[in-house]
């Protein structure tokens, strides 16, 4: 399954016939928003007070859920990050790997992150940038993942052109992928919305059909993606 509160995928509990394979996927910086100038006083740490709520949720429903925030890490600095939190306690980060333009001035770039094992699937995560450098999905297909995860900011202009590369890197590659966008603006920048996943070969599985608060739901099962969307606000 997946969930946006402003247009984010997640993962819940599914029924016995399916096989869940994306973890509760929440959009670029979706816990603080993106605010480069605000950036390193919202900055997180992995056993940050504040995810505590998120950490007793993974183990009451035993999911895994990836949400965004900047991290400090001492001897590297400031990045814009992903926090996974899986049911047995563990919280993990992914640095983001590739800057956009102006981002350097306030972020450094990061080192990604391992794997994500759920449900006995690999997923690869990717934030944003990430995306626009086809030698990253290359990496995450060569290291075994069957789910390419990305949260994005993604304004309308963009949104066809990179939809469509995220596309093409589900049918090149053979791996399913995930976009979760914001819905709504943040720090001044427009969002289209519109999270959406594709199967490995490219097919459409599901897409949210505007912006703002949408509940994005894919379930794997016997017989491959099934997936709707659910109209919040």
């Amino acid at each position: 399954m997946a969930r946006s509160t402003t247009e984010d995928p997640d993962d819940a509990t599914a029924p016995s016939d399916s096989q869940p394979t994306v973890p509760r996927r929440r959009n670029k910086l979706s816990l603080t928003g993106y605010e480069p100038a605000l950036a390193r006083r919202l900055a997180m740490t992995v056993d940050d007070a504040r995810l505590e709520p998120l950490r007793k949720l993974v183990q009451e429903e035993s999911i895994v859920i990836v949400v965004g925030a900047p991290v400090f890490l001492p001897g590297t600095g400031l990045h814009i990050a992903a926090f996974v939190l899986s049911p047995g306690g563990s919280v993990s980060v992914y640095t983001k790997q590739f800057l956009h333009p102006g981002e350097e001035q306030v972020f450094v770039p990061g080192s990604g992150g391992p794997l994500i094992q759920v449900a006995g699937s690999a997923v690869a995560l990717a934030i944003c940038a990430d995306t626009s450098h086809p030698e990253h999905a290359q990496c995450a297909a060569a290291g075994g993942a069957s789910l390419y995860a990305a949260s994005v900011l993604v304004s309308e202009q963009g949104y066809a052109g990179d939809t469509q590369r995220l596309q093409d890197y589900a049918r090149r590659h053979s791996m399913s992928v995930l976009m979760a966008n914001h819905g709504t603006p943040t720090g001044g920048w427009p969002a289209a919305g519109r999270s959406a996943m594709w199967a490995a070969g490219g097919s459409l599985i599901v897409a949210a059909n505007t912006s703002g608060e949408r509940l994005v739901c894919a379930t794997q099962r016997a017989d491959g993606w099934h997936g709707h969307m659910v109209a919040i606000r």
